[in-house]
């Protein structure tokens, strides 16, 4: 058994394109592009940025669950899931995105039993949206429309699993980070512990390579695990 919670994040994580963006450039109006960049530069959170970016959004039921059934995912993602739960340990896709693409794109590659704590989708007339933010906090020190730090419990160690600016905050206060793209490189400017991988094929190796018990400090479990880390 593993004393692991693991977050783990799904737009381009899970996926292999940012799925929001891709609903974005594929239904919304051009200038959902002007807003991107506010919240990259970060002027807005992500709630702000995602209220104004889904209400440009002219797409029937129909059209997006079309669009989300065109998704696909890393394939060695599932054999990741039955191979964690398997060890004890506990995992949630946490994200920024689309409860329900997130669930039928999962469902899809045979993947449905996991916790999925994402923003809501909320049609307005027959072609217009808006999206709803249930795990949102005013506390949040990203503005996020989802604050994946509520997601960490404080019983267990932290393993965050994630590729962009909505895991950056998360990943702070994780006890370690497996990243990719713009997160890894987030981590390496902030001295934060991680592990850069490509393909979930590549994770329970990784996994393998961390301390099972649960640290007695902080610290120096994230001292080790940097060391341990240093060579792969």
């Amino acid at each position: 058994m593993i004393d692991w919670h693991i977050v783990c994040d799904f737009d381009g994580t899970i996926t292999r394109t940012d799925v929001i963006d891709s609903v974005l450039q594929r239904f919304a109006d051009p200038s959902w592009e002007a807003i991107e960049n506010e919240w990259l530069a970060g002027h807005i959170g992500s709630r702000e940025c995602l209220s104004r970016q889904l209400s440009l959004v002219k797409a029937t039921p129909a059209e997006l669950l079309g669009f989300f059934d065109s998704v696909e995912i890393d394939p060695d993602f599932p054999d990741f899931v039955d191979h964690v739960i398997g060890l004890g340990a506990s995992l949630e896709v946490v994200s920024d995105g689309i409860e329900q693409g997130i669930a039928r794109i999962l469902a899809r590659h045979y993947v449905s039993l996991l916790p999925i704590l994402a923003n809501r989708l909320r049609q307005v007339d027959h072609d217009s949206w808006r999206i709803d933010f249930p795990y949102a906090s005013d506390a949040c020190r990203a503005a996020a429309g989802n604050c994946k730090c509520k997601s960490t419990p404080g019983t267990r160690r932290v393993l965050v699993i994630g590729d962009g600016q909505s895991d950056m905050c998360v990943a702070a206060t994780a006890d370690f980070v497996f990243a990719k793209d713009r997160l890894a490189e987030h981590c390496e400017r902030n001295g934060i512990p991680y592990a850069r991988f490509d393909s979930f094929a590549e994770l329970p190796a990784l996994l393998a390579l961390l301390p099972h018990a649960r640290a007695a400090n902080a610290t120096t479990f994230n001292t080790e695990t940097q060391e341990l880390f240093h060579h792969v």
